[in-house]
């Protein structure tokens, strides 16, 4: 197991960054690394830290203004050569369909609860390390 996973955080809310930091903790799992964030609050900045290399999963606020995550996630996923996870923080369970649509590979609702993002946030990692073995 890598010693730390590096997971990106787009929201132009800075109190919704931090719930991402709180629900998460230093690691979502005990089977997965300690994570460090990287925190971006607007679309360019997501796209240079991409660019950059070395994010393991992105966490994407679908609220997010004045790009909501969904469309960032669709961007990413037809922009950058072999793209990290994304999870989607969506507003309602309705709009599930959305996440699907911007090609996530998982969505929790937001305001954050801390276990079912913990949850979602460890398999991306357990994925993503299981691709790199």
């Amino acid at each position: 197991m890598q010693a730390t996973a590096t997971v990106l955080v787009y929201s132009d809310d800075a109190n919704t960054r931090e719930q991402v930091r709180l629900a998460t903790g230093r690691r979502p799992a005990p089977d997965v690394p300690q994570v460090e964030f990287v925190e971006c609050a607007t679309p360019a900045a997501v796209l240079k830290e991409l660019d950059r290399g070395g994010i393991d999963v992105c966490v994407l606020d679908g609220e997010a203004v004045p790009m909501g995550g969904m469309g960032l996630c669709r961007q990413i996923k037809d922009e950058v050569f072999n793209s990290p996870p994304v999870l989607l923080l969506i507003g309602r369970p309705q709009d599930a369909w959305l996440a699907t649509w911007s090609r996530a590979e998982a969505a929790v609702t937001h305001p954050v609860d801390p276990v079912e993002f913990a949850s979602a946030l460890a398999a991306l990692l357990r994925q993503k390390s299981a691709l790199s073995a």
